[in-house]
């Protein structure tokens, strides 16, 4: 019984520690990603609120909450509430399998950094990012604004394109590693002494270009697509409730799908021990917010795709190239086994 509790306190306390760091990273982001956007075009970002406008976050949350909360007259008033929790909470869920570290001991007890250490949760984490269109579609549905809808459409229509091509790529990384459990494929890297990037380049790619399409994020957000929709299926949302979807599908989905690249690619927390115990958490942060810079780069950088390119090219490019990945790599596994 005792042991129960201790775990359930373990539960608990890991719970509170990946929320709280998720949420507040996800809002620092905001600042991260103007400073980028910032040296990109010539500019400088925030630098009035706080030194190097550090608090711009804070302000810009004080701001949200004071708006006045303004519901669109023929709105589904319960659909529009539950659009928000349905785009936050399969974002915010993704972090619950995800590894950050190897197993260690507190007073004697052996603790994981992961919150669920399942051997499934590679598929949780496909369900979650199924999950996650069901908030704009929600969104877009619930506002009774052909604006929202058509840009909640979209976004149904990239997110069904681009998971299954997510899901052949992940393919060949689990057949290299045996196991679908987050921390195995990490050991399994760990074991063999090479990232799986450099077996699977092609996976790693179209990982990249999916982790861009589910995010919602240049080249591929053509769910908001100012110019043609007056920013999409959020446009009937403000105050806080407009501040939610974007922290939740730009920022909270980038950390936890840059994170998960991290542990099916480039080897979890592995690296030199240039910091004694707490190197294995550095490479891991700094593996998952170079992938985090790699995403805000391109979003300042490249122009939108239209609409009918962004899911063409998911069914006819990269849905073949990645079945033949996993043809590959299957064949390799078989013949040679996977070594």
């Amino acid at each position: 019984m005792g042991e129960f509790f201790v775990s359930l306190l373990v539960t608990l306390v890991k719970i509170g520690v990946v929320l709280g760091v998720a949420l507040g990273l996800g809002a620092y982001l905001t600042w991260v990603e103007r400073k980028v956007a910032g040296h990109i075009q010539a500019r400088l970002g925030p630098t009035v609120v706080g030194p190097f406008g550090l608090l711009q976050p804070l302000a810009d949350g004080l701001k949200l909450m004071t708006k006045e909360s303004i519901i669109p007259r023929g709105a589904d008033v319960p659909v529009y509430y539950l659009a928000i929790m349905m785009a936050v909470a399969p974002s915010i869920l993704l972090f619950s399998v995800i590894p950050f570290g190897p197993e260690f001991t507190v007073f004697g007890y052996p603790v994981k950094p992961i919150i669920a250490d399942v051997n499934i949760a590679i598929l949780i984490v496909f369900a979650m990012g199924s999950l996650a269109v069901y908030g704009t579609v929600f969104s877009g549905w619930a506002s009774n604004s052909k604006y929202a809808f058509i840009g909640s459409l979209r976004k149904a229509a990239v997110i069904i394109a681009y998971e299954v091509v997510l899901g052949f790529a992940v393919l060949g990384v689990i057949l290299l590693a045996g196991t679908m459990s987050t921390t195995g494929i990490v050991e399994a890297q760990i074991e063999r002494g090479v990232w799986f990037v450099f077996y699977q380049p092609v996976a790693f790619i179209l990982y990249l270009f999916c982790m861009l399409a589910e995010s919602g994020r240049v080249p591929f957000d053509i769910q908001e697509a100012e110019a043609e929709l007056v920013t999409g299926y959020n446009v009937e949302y403000g105050g806080m409730k407009f501040g939610a979807l974007p922290m939740a599908e730009w920022y909270l989905n980038v950390m936890a799908l840059s994170a998960i690249a991290v542990v099916l690619f480039l080897g979890g927390w592995s690296g030199p021990r240039i910091l004694g115990p707490l190197s294995p958490y550095f490479w891991f942060l700094a593996k998952t917010f170079g992938l985090v810079f790699f995403v805000m780069w391109l979003h300042w950088t490249l122009p939108r795709f239209q609409a009918k390119d962004v899911t063409e090219i998911a069914w006819r490019i990269m849905l073949p190239l990645a079945l033949l990945n996993v043809v590959v790599t299957a064949t390799v596994v078989y013949f040679f086994g996977g070594s």
